[in-house]
Parts: C-alpha cells; sequence; structure tokens
C-alpha cells in the first residue's frame, strides 16, 4: 500500500467531498482506495466519486470509522466496503465499573469498551442490531 495523497474533511460530508472532488482533479483514477476517520466523510467522497463517473465500493475501496446507520445504508448500496465501530455506548460498561468501585471491588486496570469491524457483506443483517 502507498499512500498518495491525505487531507482532513474536517469530520463534515461536505469536507469529504471537497477533498475527494480535489483528489481526483489531481490524481484522476490513480488510487484504489479511500480511508476516512470518519463516516460523513467518507460518504461525501462517495458522492464526489459517484459524480466523476467512478463506481464507489468497486472501483474504489472505502473503509471508515464510526459504523453510523448511515454507514450501514451505504454498505448495503454497495458503496462503502467496511466501517469500525468506535463504540460510544460505553454508558452501561463505565456505571457497572463505577457501582464496583463504591462497592470496594477490585477493579482491572484496563477496561476496553469493544468496537467491532463492518463488512459490506454482513451489513443488511448487522444494521438490525443498531442501538444508533
Amino acid at each position: 500500500m502507498r499512500i498518495v495523497r491525505s487531507q482532513s474533511g474536517d469530520f463534515r460530508r461536505s469536507g469529504g467531498k471537497q477533498v475527494m472532488e480535489a483528489f481526483i482533479q489531481a490524481l484522476g483514477r490513480e488510487f484504489d482506495a479511500v480511508y476516512a476517520h470518519n463516516d460523513d466523510m467518507a460518504l461525501g467522497a462517495i458522492q464526489a466519486l459517484d459524480a466523476a463517473g467512478l463506481k464507489p465500493g468497486k472501483d474504489v475501496l472505502i473503509i471508515s470509522i464510526d459504523a453510523v446507520r448511515a454507514a450501514f445504508e451505504a454498505m448495503i448500496a454497495g458503496t462503502l466496503n467496511a466501517t469500525v465501530e468506535c463504540n460510544p455506548l460505553m454508558g452501561p460498561l463505565l456505571f457497572d465499573t463505577i457501582e464496583k468501585h463504591v462497592r470496594g471491588e477490585t477493579i482491572p486496570k484496563k477496561i476496553i469498551n469493544p468496537d467491532r469491524l463492518f463488512e459490506q457483506k454482513d451489513a443488511a443483517e448487522a444494521v438490525k442490531e443498531r442501538e444508533y
């Protein structure tokens, strides 16, 4: 893998679209993957790729972070290849840990809130269990 360009889309769909439009203008079709550090930027990049006549998810592999519902919709549509969940649902784990601490129980030094990788092939089934 070789990184040919990198630029922030400011975690906004419009920013991802603008950055991808600039990359397409500068690189033409000389790239085959996009990594976006959030789903909104990936969704904006998908719009720009589509407008340029490229097939997002096929001509250009796209992977992003967050695993929001719109990313699952894009995977089901075939335009996003994968998203990685940075799990925001840590409230129950946090409160369970606080309650253990208050009861004087030993708390592990490291507690991991589980994240998951979701791929296009599993999106239609996985979206049914999503809480956000």
